[in-house]
């Protein structure tokens, strides 16, 4: 199991956080296409795992913030 930590953030550092995880995540979606394209399968389980995981933190993340 992962070790937890506590981390305080300013609302523009979180912002700066989950607009950087949105874009990694496109990079994951584009990757796993193009793994698809290239009949990589491997390839594609793993980035569908590291989107799936990005996913949740992101999720985690945009609750904190303000609305």
């Amino acid at each position: 199991m992962a070790k937890t930590i506590a981390l305080t953030l300013t609302e523009d550092e979180l912002e700066i956080l989950v607009d950087a995880l949105e874009a990694d995540l496109e990079g994951y979606a584009e990757a796993i296409e193009e793994a698809k394209a290239d009949n990589n399968k491997e390839d594609v389980e793993t980035f569908k795992l590291a989107a799936l995981n990005i996913q949740k933190l992101l999720a985690r993340l945009q609750d904190m913030l303000p609305e």
